[in-house]
């Protein structure tokens, strides 16, 4: 029985790609993720995740990462779809990795519906949406780790030009640096999401 976990990282920043990354590991491996400390990437530093991605890597039989541009993310949220995006985002990534069950982090209020989107696209009839799946369930905890990294890694490149600080809109240093990037050259860099409400009215304001 092949089991995957789908989860996501940096959905709220103002910079930067939102990372869909998946896992699929045989079901009778999956108590080794937990006995590694596999948990919530959010409950661990950013040494920690490190080290575990490697391990994480090591054990799955296969993952999945999937980037999308504020570009394609702009185009969603003027169309009030970004959870119809990382649904089929998520779906693509269950798709590539073929398990027999998934277990996805819902983004939407209704984790059911957002359960069914992904299954219709992904051709799977046993998908498992919930909220805080990725403190619930360590398949959905790996894939977490997995995506955060590679949201670090992404925005680690970033900052080698620009200093961006966290890339979240309540980061002042992020902030300051959009608008003085706007004032400057009239708009945000292309690795800033426009159409993020505090970035709008900056815009707007120019």
């Amino acid at each position: 029985m092949l089991v995957c976990g789908v989860d996501d990282a940096g959905r709220g920043s103002t910079i930067g790609p939102l990372v869909i990354a998946g896992i699929r590991i045989e079901k009778n491996k999956i108590k080794i993720l937990s006995e590694i400390g596999v948990k919530d990437s959010k409950l661990l530093s950013p040494h920690a995740r490190e080290n575990l991605y490697k391990k994480i890597l090591d054990l799955v039989d296969d993952y999945y990462v999937a980037k999308i541009s504020p570009r394609i993310i702009d185009q969603s949220v003027q169309k009030n779809q970004l959870n119809q995006l990382e649904g089929r985002y998520m779906a693509k990534v269950i798709a590539k990795l073929k398990p027999d069950s998934a277990y996805v982090d819902s983004c939407d209020v209704n984790p059911v519906r957002f359960g069914q989107l992904i299954s219709g696209l992904a051709k799977i009839d046993k998908i498992h949406s919930s909220h805080h799946a990725d403190r619930r369930f360590p398949v959905v905890s790996a894939a977490s780790i997995i995506a955060k990294v590679t949201r670090d890694r992404a925005i680690a490149r970033i900052r080698k030009e620009f200093d961006v600080g966290s890339g979240y809109p309540s980061d002042r240093k992020t902030m300051n640096f959009i608008k003085q990037a706007i004032v400057s050259n009239g708009t945000a860099p292309k690795f800033v999401r426009k159409s993020w409400k505090p970035v709008k009215v900056l815009l707007e304001s120019k």
